[in-house]
């Protein structure tokens, strides 16, 4: 174990650590949410929140918040954390961050899972501000973040959204949330996160071994098709279960199919390590996700959004957002020169088209030039064909694609529709670029120290007593 004071240091570093992704935290849905009508409660707050047709605040600068409601004797208790108790103010408050940070509509139906999952995350903050609090105790030295750190971080946020910070404050003061809901949650995420880099970051170190393997599955996939998407994951254990899993994430994939953005929804549902940047994954090959995600995603567009997709421990929904096929492919990218001419044309007219088009080839000195020269030909209309894939093209193009060198033009091709010169542009193996080393290692060092966070929160949940009302 390395000496404190280089643990203290590394944990201090950390904490300026903190991504843009997950600084933004959905600014511009909590924006676009300011005139969304929010649950109210007009007796105590015992039962959950319930939708009401308030009419949206007003655009101007907004006055200083008002004071919080004071907390009654009507409030109860929602849950107990190791003799922590979390009221039911604590627990609406937050269901009302969570709606106006995800862009998920409130309704009769999503309702249950705002508060579900605003009660999950609650009694997991109480848990770690417990274990930080005991760890400070036995070490002597400070980890929970301070005042001046979580002003900072809400700093940050105010400045995505052109405000400073008690305007982003008076945004959330609109809809119901006092300043300390969201000030809590930050405190709780900043010192959670500086504790595991601190205290696990340096410890973890990546081998050559499990870089190589990396590299050799990479390759061995270079052939595969590789999807870009983002991910939502329903962790079925945390939730109550597979069925509860399964309806919230159809509830989910309702919304954001009705507008919610699916970053914003990613960061407050979702239980993968890609929730802090709004679902991101990246480019995958077949093999890394469960076989039902891979089956899934052969039969989704790019643009497309998947329905739930149930797997061993939970429910995934995925946004596809492209693809590309794999390395053995070749991609070329064309320009054109065509004059048009039915498919009845006269063999007079083909040959006058072709001697035109052949003149016209002698002054084209490559794709830079292509268009420019053919504005000088009467009849003759110039165009980028963009990039594709050898054998999409049509059989014409197709041959002159896979014999001509970059640069090179094609004698004149006859199609249905007219006849045309081709130009290469430019060619290349499909599957993009391959990550490169340390790119790999900062992947696998992020997924180890994303595992150990989960694997001390599973610790903690079961060594504690939690009861829930």
């Amino acid at each position: 174990m390395r000496p404190l004071e280089g643990m203290i240091s590394t944990m201090k570093r950390a904490r300026n650590v903190t991504s843009p992704a997950a600084r933004g935290a959905a600014l511009s849905v909590l924006l676009a949410a300011a005139a969304l009508p929010l649950a109210t409660h007009a007796q105590d707050l015992r039962g959950p929140l319930s939708v009401t047709n308030a009419a949206p605040p007003p655009q101007a600068p907004a006055p200083p918040p008002a004071p919080a409601a004071p907390r009654g004797v009507s409030e109860a208790v929602a849950a107990v954390v190791n003799d922590e108790i979390i009221s039911t103010y604590d627990l609406s408050q937050r269901v009302r961050l969570l709606i106006a940070t995800s862009g998920v509509q409130p309704t009769e139906q999503t309702l249950p899972q705002f508060e579900r999952e605003a009660l999950v995350s609650l009694i997991d903050e109480h848990l770690q501000m417990q274990e930080l609090k005991r760890v400070e105790k036995e070490q002597k030295f400070t980890i929970i973040a301070t005042d001046e750190e979580v002003n900072g971080e809400l700093e940050s946020y105010a400045k995505q959204a052109n405000m400073n910070a008690q305007q982003f404050l008076n945004v959330l003061a609109q809809q119901g949330i006092g300043a300390d809901t969201l000030r809590q949650q930050l405190r709780a995420q900043i010192s959670w996160q500086t504790w595991i880099r601190g205290r696990y970051g340096s410890r973890l170190r990546i081998g050559e071994d499990q870089i190589k393997a990396v590299q050799q599955r990479m390759a061995a996939d270079a052939t595969k098709p590789q999807y870009e998407i983002s991910e939502v994951f329903i962790d079925a254990n945390r939730v109550g279960g597979m069925a509860t899993a399964q309806q919230g994430a159809q509830q989910l994939v309702t919304q954001m199919q009705q507008g919610a953005p699916f970053a914003a929804v990613a960061r407050q549902f979702s239980a993968s390590a890609t929730a802090a940047a709004g679902g991101e994954a990246g480019w995958i090959s077949p093999g890394e996700m469960p076989p039902e995600v891979d089956a899934a995603l052969e039969q989704l567009r790019p643009g497309q959004l998947s329905a739930p997709i149930p797997v061993k421990d939970g429910v995934y929904i995925i946004y596809l957002k492209d693809k590309r096929s794999g390395a053995g492919e070749t991609l070329v990218n064309l320009k054109q020169a065509a004059i048009a001419l039915p498919t009845a044309a006269s063999a007079a007219d083909i040959e006058a088209a072709r001697v035109k088009l052949e003149g016209l080839r002698a002054q084209i000195k490559g794709c830079e030039n292509i268009e420019t020269a053919s504005k000088t030909v009467p009849g003759v209309v110039a165009g980028d064909l963009g990039e594709a894939e050898i054998n999409d093209l049509a059989p014409q193009f197709r041959q002159a694609a896979e014999s001509l060198k970059v640069g090179e033009v094609s004698a004149p091709i006859r199609t249905n529709v007219g006849l045309h010169l081709v130009a290469v542009c430019g060619k290349r193996a499909s599957g993009g670029q391959q990550v490169n080393r340390d790119q790999i290692e900062n992947r696998l060092y992020g997924q180890q120290l994303s595992m150990i966070s989960r694997r001390y929160m599973r610790d903690l949940r079961t060594s504690a007593t939690i009861e829930t009302r």
